[in-house]
């Protein structure tokens, strides 16, 4: 639910009508309305203004909480586990292909050493 949504739900559990919030907040019933379709970017000024008509608390108006983020050990050691074994396949994959280029390399330096060069025929 958004900001305009949650304000719109607790004027109508309130009692009051758009037309009055407008009135106590000093603004026109279009401005007003426009706060709760959300076409208003909401000020802090205002978010207070209307907490105050609706007798609410700021942040519970703003649905301002503190959001928690699990970084429980056990979570992060398994992360770490599964990071590990990519690292480990992408480092198995890189040698592979590292001897495949050294092998190619080396066989074709070998052949350019030990072969002469073709000889260019002059038309005589």
């Amino acid at each position: 639910m958004n900001t305009g949504e949650k304000i719109r739900q607790i004027r109508l559990i309130k009692g009051f009508s758009q037309e009055n919030m407008a009135d106590m907040l000093h603004i026109s019933t279009t401005a007003y309305g426009d706060i709760e379709r959300n076409k208003t970017e909401l000020t802090i000024s205002r978010a207070t203004e209307i907490a105050k008509v609706l007798e609410v608390n700021l942040v519970d108006l703003l649905d301002i909480g503190v959001h928690y983020v699990d970084f429980s050990l056990e979570k992060l050691q398994l992360e770490n586990e599964k990071l590990k074994a990519e690292v480990e396949k992408w480092q198995m994959a890189a040698a592979y292909w590292h001897e495949k280029y050294e092998n190619r390399f080396a066989r074709n330096a070998m052949r350019v050493i030990t072969e002469e060069p073709e000889r260019r025929k002059i038309g005589f």
